[in-house]
């Protein structure tokens, strides 16, 4: 009978634990992306991501057990709004040429970037081999989709390899690491370069 009794009252508390242990979650993350948006990667420390979001350095390993998970944490996040942004664009399509498709593309990111510092300092300055890791798995996932929508709208040849558009996301990253280390907007005469350079490789398969 109290053990009955025990065990309805934890299941009573587990649902508000659980929302707890998610709002202090979401509040570290926030934590961390004003903390890179304002003062750059180096600066967002675990102590000073938790003295950010209120919660005590000691607390922050129930949550998290090193900085680098929060950060991967982050960059998941904003790699589900950009899935959901490309999504929608590839969705209904409006480039009607190879040079514009690479141009949306282009600009997708790099609007993003722009309005969300934290996702560059993840993205260009965290060299940890867990962002690393995570960036080249969404390469590879947009690459592959880039090159299905490009050959079935007929944009580009159906010869053109995957690997092709996979390495233009190789170069891409590249030049959006410069033109960020340029200026905190993006240099655009490198972005310039980038829709050109990524624009004739690809077109040298037609």
């Amino acid at each position: 009978m109290f053990e009955n009794s025990a065990a309805i009252r934890g299941q009573k508390r587990t649902p508000g634990v659980q929302r707890r242990g998610q709002e202090r979650r979401r509040a570290i993350l926030d934590a961390a992306e004003a903390l890179l948006a304002e003062q750059g990667y180096e600066a967002a420390t675990l102590k000073a991501i938790g003295e950010r979001a209120g919660i005590p350095t000691a607390s922050m390993y129930h949550y998290f057990p090193d900085r680098h998970q929060v950060e991967a944490e982050l960059l998941r996040r904003h790699m589900t709004e950009l899935d959901t942004r490309i999504t929608a664009t590839l969705e209904k399509p409006e480039a009607q040429t190879l040079r514009e498709a690479v141009d949306v593309m282009i600009d997708i990111l790099w609007d993003y970037y722009r309005a969300h510092r934290s996702c560059t300092e993840l993205w260009f300055t965290g060299r940890h081999q867990m962002l690393v890791e995570l960036v080249r798995s969404f390469d590879d996932v947009q690459a592959e989709r880039l090159w299905r929508h490009l050959v079935n709208r007929g944009l580009a040849s159906a010869d053109t390899p995957r690997l092709a558009v996979q390495l233009s996301f190789e170069v891409g990253n590249r030049l959006f690491d410069v033109a960020f280390r340029r200026t905190p907007q993006g240099d655009g005469a490198t972005i310039d370069e980038a829709r050109r350079l990524i624009t004739a490789y690809l077109e040298s398969y037609s």
